[in-house]
């Protein structure tokens, strides 16, 4: 018994131990970096002829690009300040489509493109600024290369002289005001209330109504409108005219007429089949008012020569 004692001991001993020192407790307890890491693979990559091939690559794209852009550097400079692409003459600008424009007037308006690249001139600006000249309706400019500049207009269609003031200019369907070429010949009436001092728009509507009754008693009689002397559009609910050849086309008698504002056609159709009747039954005519539905005011001429005739 007594040397079994020992036998026991060892055993408790061992057994301590062996729990002392379990994997798991161990696993536990140890500090990491004393732990034997795996080790990490390292691969080094050796550069292959694909890859070669891909810097090549990159390289050709990089000395193109340098190349296209230093091309459209020099190319640019060319172009913009080369003395063969330079606005230096006059005759470097076409000119097409004037008749009472001149020349002159439009050059002005390139004044400040003298010694200038072609390219660099501002055509939209330099349209504008035909299109303010009175006569000029519309503008287009084209570069021609590589020092070329054409200019090409459309003018203005005058349809009246124009009382304004104490002148007598030409007027447009829209009411633009120009002045009377010098060698130029019209044959237009005159028509009154459509002076500068209004509105371009309100003159601009008043046209349209002269132009709506000229087409109207053109329609009823051709060739009336050449008798047309004088239009009032000072009040455009009544239009009055001043008119000859209302017995026949040669008829030099004049005689002022109010149409009112609509059915032109209707009117002066009935002012031509009445009026020889008109004046035989009242003398010589001197007005006539149609602007009233169903209503006709005929006025004797009173002047002193008139009243003679009748006698």
């Amino acid at each position: 018994m007594e040397r079994l004692k020992p036998i026991q001991r060892n055993a408790t001993a061992a057994a301590e131990a062996s729990e002392r020192y379990r994997p798991e407790l161990i696993a536990d307890d140890e500090p990491r970096y004393l732990r034997r890491q795996k080790p990490v693979e390292i691969r080094r990559k050796k550069l292959s002829g694909r890859d070669w091939a891909f810097y090549r690559r990159v390289l050709t794209l990089t000395f193109t690009a340098a190349a296209v852009f230093a091309a459209a550097y020099y190319g640019t400079q060319f172009l913009l300040y080369s003395p063969s692409m330079l606005l230096l003459k006059p005759e470097q600008i076409e000119l097409a489509g004037n008749h009472v424009v001149t020349r002159e007037v439009v050059l002005k308006q390139f004044v400040e493109d003298r010694n200038r690249s072609v390219l660099r001139i501002p055509l939209g600006l330099r349209r504008t600024q035909l299109e303010q000249i009175p006569w000029v309706e519309s503008a287009t400019v084209h570069r021609i290369l590589p020092n070329h500049i054409r200019v090409e207009i459309v003018e203005r269609t005058p349809i009246a002289f124009a009382r304004n003031g104490n002148e007598v200019e030409l007027i447009d369907p829209h009411g633009v005001i120009l002045d009377h070429p010098q060698d130029a010949d019209f044959q237009f009436p005159v028509v009154t209330g459509v002076s500068d001092d209004l509105p371009r728009d309100q003159r601009e509507k008043r046209m349209q109504l002269y132009q709506e009754f000229m087409k109207a008693i053109e329609l009823v009689r051709g060739g009336t409108s050449q008798n047309v002397s004088e239009v009032d559009l000072s009040i455009p609910r009544d239009l009055r005219v001043v008119i000859t050849g209302l017995t026949s086309p040669t008829d030099p008698q004049a005689v002022a007429v109010h149409f009112g504002s609509s059915d032109f056609s209707g009117k002066f159709k009935m002012l031509i089949d009445n009026f020889a009747q008109w004046q035989a039954h009242t003398g010589r005519v001197q007005s006539i008012d149609l602007q009233y539905a169903r209503q006709v005011v005929v006025n004797p001429d009173t002047s002193v020569g008139a009243v003679a005739s009748r006698k």
